[in-house]
């Protein structure tokens, strides 16, 4: 397996993870905000950009970070988005030691809507994964769309995000098949409150699959974490909003520093 991690910058070590259907080129707008103040590896996640997918893997959360793990400098600032927060999230709780911070970017812990658990509802999720039968091009285009959706710069996010999915060799099936069986599945929720990493987590309020409903929830089970939500973001806040987005990043990294 090779894995292709992009790195820029100079200072603290930062990796980014995309999330689902894109590649590590997304986190281009915001580079050159944060490549003078850190070391950033932009990773593509195996089957995604220019990792290659192996055929006969178990694709699945505890693979895919163990993947990634072995990739990431000894010691560093974990940034994960989405389905990347995901990863992110598992690599800090199996390897709490090699993670400086955690931070999760329009993720949950349990993407799902369950009893009593906001999150994306259960036919939208069978309804993207029936369609990849299909052109799953058009899919990922379409599941684009829905990041967007609510955002004040809606149609410029979409064709950001097609512009940079276009730099990278186009996602594998399995993995995207993969990845939305994980979405649909895991639930970190109890495991994550034995976590002790600083964490931050940064929402959008406008996000329609990752509901700003879930904040306070997330809030009640760990007292440990803070959050941050961007009041006119969508799912894709560092798209739509950089700056904002990298000075609360930085601002909350600088105070993680100096504790």
């Amino acid at each position: 397996m090779s894995i292709v991690v992009e790195r820029l910058g100079q200072g603290q070590d930062l990796v980014l993870l995309h999330g689902w259907g894109m590649n590590g080129a997304v986190w281009h707008g915001i580079v050159p905000l944060l490549s003078p103040h850190f070391r950033l590896h932009l990773v593509d996640l195996p089957g995604f950009g220019g990792s290659p997918l192996a055929e006969g893997v178990e694709y699945d959360l505890p693979w895919l970070a163990r993947e990634v793990a072995a990739v990431l400098p000894v010691r560093a600032h974990l940034l994960g988005w989405s389905l990347g927060g995901l990863v992110a999230s598992r690599i800090a709780l199996d390897h709490p030691e090699r993670v400086a911070s955690l931070v999760t970017v329009a993720s949950s812990p349990c993407f799902l809507a369950r009893e009593e658990w906001p999150g994306i509802a259960p036919k939208v999720l069978d309804g993207f994964m029936a369609a990849l039968g299909g052109d799953f091009r058009q899919t990922v285009e379409r599941f684009l769309a829905i990041q967007a959706m609510g955002s004040e710069h809606a149609r410029d996010d979409i064709r950001q995000l097609k512009q940079w999915l276009a730099e990278r060799p186009a996602p594998q099936l399995p993995a995207l098949t993969a990845g939305l069986t994980m979405l649909a599945e895991v639930d970190l929720r109890d495991e994550l409150a034995q976590l002790t990493t600083p964490w931050l987590r940064i929402y959008g309020r406008l996000d329609s699959l990752v509901p700003r409903a879930s904040i306070p929830l997330l809030d009640g089970r760990y007292p440990h974490s803070e959050h941050q939500v961007l009041a006119k973001a969508s799912h894709a806040p560092f798209i739509s909003h950089p700056e904002a987005f990298v000075t609360g990043l930085m601002d909350w990294l600088a105070k993680v520093d100096k504790k």
